[in-house]
């Protein structure tokens, strides 16, 4: 798989390079228009894909777009609510691949094996999840800086307490309102 680009043409996400699972949640947005989404054409999932490195590997058609879509919806229930439906909706779609080990020039390596190849991206994006799961669940995170967004992304912060999505978004805009806040009560008389 190739590796992914900072920013392709069409990409209108207000925060991309997150893991693949992450990325995938991260194809809905709000913003001042209004709720957004990426994946709401095979147009839009060619973006994502270009954007994601898979380009190469996957082809922008309707059904690789249901498979990332469905994927995408599990995801997001299992980050917000970790449902039982979720976990068996996701364990399907990890059905459609596996890894394959095997010996190459430069020594071993891996590489998936899909049934389908509408579902390697979706397959991708579930075996990432797990594999953040695996290393640290409570790095998963959504954005709680502000309540309108719905944003996702890794904590990589030393100590964990990163609270908003992005710095540029939502971590100015906290900021921002504490300042306020802060200015504020100094202000107010008796305070």
């Amino acid at each position: 798989m190739s590796e992914p680009s900072s920013r392709v043409p069409g990409d209108r996400r207000p925060l991309t390079g997150e893991p693949l699972s992450l990325d995938l949640l991260n194809t809905r947005w709000s913003d001042e228009a209004g709720a957004q989404d990426l994946l709401d054409s095979a147009e839009g999932l060619g973006v994502w894909l270009r954007a994601t490195g898979l380009g190469a590997e996957a082809v922008a058609d309707e059904a690789t777009l249901a498979a990332v879509r469905e994927t995408r919806d599990l995801l997001l229930d299992l980050v917000d609510t970790g449902s039982e439906t979720a976990r068996a909706g996701l364990n399907r779609v990890l059905a459609h691949g596996a890894v394959r080990q095997e010996l190459g020039p430069e020594g071993p390596r891996t590489r998936p094996e899909v049934d389908e190849t509408a579902w390697l991206p979706a397959w991708l994006a579930a075996a990432d999840y797990l594999r953040l799961l695996t290393e640290a669940p409570d790095r998963v995170k959504r954005c709680a800086a502000h309540p309108r967004c719905v944003l996702h992304f890794h904590d990589t912060t030393k100590n964990g307490t990163r609270r908003w999505c992005s710095m540029a978004a939502c971590g100015n805009r906290a900021k921002a309102a504490r300042h306020y806040e802060r200015s504020r009560g100094a202000t107010r008389p008796g305070a």
